[in-house]
């Protein structure tokens, strides 16, 4: 039940891998839950690293219970009428209907937390990201540490057996600490096609 009528608000928190984007979700969430808020969690289906497909994670054990979705629609079916608070994991692989969903909520009166990588593993923006942070109240941009230079990172490195993935390859794949890594700008690579060099004599 809602503690009186209140404006809903967008509160979007971003950043590469390993800068802490989910437990800073999952701290505002069990805030809310403090708070005494009806709160409803959600999380992309393609995410089910760590404990699993029905909680948020993050990478040092926090976690609360989440509900996988495989759309931005399907979270405006599951939202319940007297949910305040609405939370959202791994954000950069649903739909770009996401943001239609998110400002309907927030217009109904709910606050809309998000939380997901901005770019991708190219540095180029990922999914609906770039439109969400354009229209929320707040945007929280976490950094991680580079860990070739131990500069701030802002760019996520993949890697394929060691080596930086092509900037061919796809642009979804789940992974942990085996796949990627928290680099800065300079660090980052991402070799093109004919960019390869194989030498086989």
């Amino acid at each position: 039940m809602r503690h009186g009528p209140r404006a809903g608000s967008i509160e979007v928190v971003v950043g590469v891998m390993f800068s802490g984007k989910s437990e800073e979700l999952i701290r505002r969430v069990r805030r809310a839950i403090i708070a005494r808020r009806t709160v409803q969690v959600f999380k992309s289906h393609l995410d089910a690293r760590y404990a699993g497909l029905y909680s948020v994670t993050s990478h040092d054990g926090g976690a609360v219970d989440a509900a996988p979705v495989d759309s931005a629609a399907e979270i405006l079916r599951l939202v319940r009428p007297d949910t305040s608070t609405v939370a959202i994991d791994e954000a950069q692989f649903l739909d770009h209907g996401l943001v239609e969903v998110a400002t309907h909520l927030a217009d109904r009166g709910a606050r809309v937390i998000l939380a997901g990588t901005d770019t991708d593993f190219r540095g180029e923006p990922f999914g609906p990201m770039g439109a969400l942070m354009c229209v929320a109240e707040d945007v929280t941009k976490l950094r991680a540490i580079c860990v070739v230079c131990g500069d701030l990172a802002c760019r996520n490195q993949r890697l394929v057996d060691g080596r930086p993935a092509r900037y061919d390859s796809p642009t979804i794949m789940i992974g942990g600490r085996e796949s990627y890594e928290a680099r800065c700008r300079h660090c980052h690579e991402v070799p093109r096609a004919d960019e390869d060099q194989v030498v086989m004599l």
